[in-house]
């Protein structure tokens, strides 16, 4: 089941985002992005859904734009790894851009993450520009959605 997080799951959700980035931090030299963001204010937004599968196993942010959906974060518990949970998130992402009538999703990431890079190409994303912001070596993406 994936839902939108209420307030009392901030502390699930800072957690599980801790956990699932503390290994990129390792290989990147810099915190990723996700693991400072203001979960309070995404929360206090409707911008956090949850997947709960026997507790929180997983979580993504999406921020509508012009035309497109962002999805900012997708975060998955380290000990769940491995099942398609990231996959049925990016899912449930796209269900949530096609009901807002939006025609497409696009989504950034650090340069180094090259399995979410790989993951993201099989899922149909395309790398539309890299950039260096920083420390970061930042690659962006995007996937146009048919109809």
């Amino acid at each position: 089941m994936i839902r939108l997080a209420r307030p009392g799951d901030l502390p699930a959700v800072e957690m599980l985002v801790a956990e699932a980035y503390r290994p990129w931090a390792d290989l990147i030299g810099v915190r990723p992005k996700p693991m400072d963001d203001d979960y309070t204010a995404r929360v206090a937004a409707g911008q956090v859904h949850l997947l709960e599968e026997e507790g929180i196993a997983g979580l993504i942010v999406l921020v509508p734009e012009d035309g497109v959906l962002l999805v900012d974060n997708v975060a998955v518990a380290p000990a769940r790894h491995g099942r398609g949970l990231g996959r049925r998130l990016l899912a449930f992402a796209e269900d949530q851009a096609r009901t807002a009538g939006l025609g497409g999703l696009r989504l950034y990431t650090n340069a180094l993450m090259k399995p979410n890079i790989a993951l993201y190409e099989r899922l149909g994303y395309e790398i539309t520009e890299r950039r260096r912001s920083g420390p970061r070596d930042v690659v962006f993406m995007a996937k146009r959605l048919a109809g």
